[in-house]
């Protein structure tokens, strides 16, 4: 036998359609996509929940079925932002020492595919979202994903406006159930969703700065303007924003309860707890350890102890209108 010969013996053969379809390279980049859509930030998607709860409206069956349906449409928008941003990222991701070990980093999902399933997502959502909810939430949904990728292409990079960005994402999955339900969202509610969502962000923001500065890194390697921001600029846009959050929560149990009857003004015994919540919180900003604030609102039992209290006082509020 020759030398060409054997060598041809040895060498692999190439991958076959059915090689590249198999239950094992499906399964993996299924699992793959999943980790990219980040499943843990899901829970941010629990805010769709607020206005309806803001209002004090008593759901009917089909209106809590209708706000089920808008917590999954709102996390396929905002996986299908991942998917697309990590496509696009792909080639930074894979210069940093963390974010490497991302799916489409690591090579474990092609571009193409988290872009095709990017694209795919945020279409099916919007389209579903006007049969199933009403033309307002497709817009809804529609403008959150191009807000959310004109901030990973293009807004991430101006100072400032990458703060209120990110806020609005916040802001706008608030909006989410009260669009869906035709439910009119108060000043006060807008007002505190959006200023407790710039105090969540800033605090965020802030705590990465803190991290990065003590481990002496690059801290532009973070997160893009991370660098051109300084401790001192964040710190005062989270407690300006608290305070502002803390101000028309108090401003709104005042003027709404007021109008209440009942043994106690549960209202307005709700601002204590609220406060709690807002000064609790701030010791994980001052700190530098809010970096993930799912964890904190998560892990931290006071914080759940303090959220139950206000939601209890909350409801006698609301039975006793």
């Amino acid at each position: 036998m020759s030398e060409r010969s054997a060598a041809l013996i040895r060498e692999p053969a190439p991958p076959t359609v059915a090689d590249l379809v198999s239950p094992a390279s499906t399964a993996g980049l299924a699992a793959g996509l999943l980790r990219t859509a980040r499943p843990r930030q899901w829970v941010k998607n629990g805010l769709v929940l607020a206005a309806p709860f803001a209002a004090a409206r008593l759901l009917t069956f089909p209106e809590l079925a209708q706000l089920g349906v808008v917590f999954v449409l709102f996390t396929a928008c905002s996986a299908a932002v991942y998917l697309i941003n990590d496509a696009r990222d792909a080639e930074a991701d894979r210069a940093h020492p963390v974010k490497c070990l991302r799916p489409v980093a690591s090579g474990q999902v092609p571009a193409a595919a988290a872009y095709a399933a990017g694209t795919l997502l945020a279409v099916l959502a919007t389209a579903v979202a006007a049969v199933a909810c009403n033309v307002d939430t497709a817009g809804l949904l529609a403008g959150y994903v191009v807000i959310q990728l004109a901030y990973c292409v293009w807004l991430k990079h101006i100072l400032v406006v990458d703060l209120f960005i990110v806020t609005t994402g916040f802001l706008m999955r608030a909006m989410a159930g009260g669009v869906a339900l035709d439910i009119e969202l108060s000043r006060w509610f807008l007002i505190t969703s959006g200023f407790g969502a710039l105090f969540m962000v800033a605090a965020k923001r802030y705590s990465e700065l803190v991290l990065m500065a003590g481990k002496d890194g690059d801290v532009g390697a973070s997160r893009a303007l991370l660098g051109a921001y300084t401790t001192g600029y964040l710190r005062f846009v989270w407690q300006l924003a608290a305070g502002v959050a803390v101000l028309a929560y108090c401003l709104w149990a005042v003027e709404t309860g007021a109008r209440g009857a009942g043994l106690l003004p549960w209202r307005q015994l709700s601002m204590v707890p609220f406060i709690l919540s807002v000064l609790r919180y701030a010791v994980f900003a001052d700190s530098g350890s809010a970096g993930a604030p799912e964890d904190v609102l998560l892990r931290d039992r006071a914080l759940a102890v303090i959220g139950a209290a206000w939601g209890a006082l909350y409801v006698l509020a609301v039975v006793n209108r």
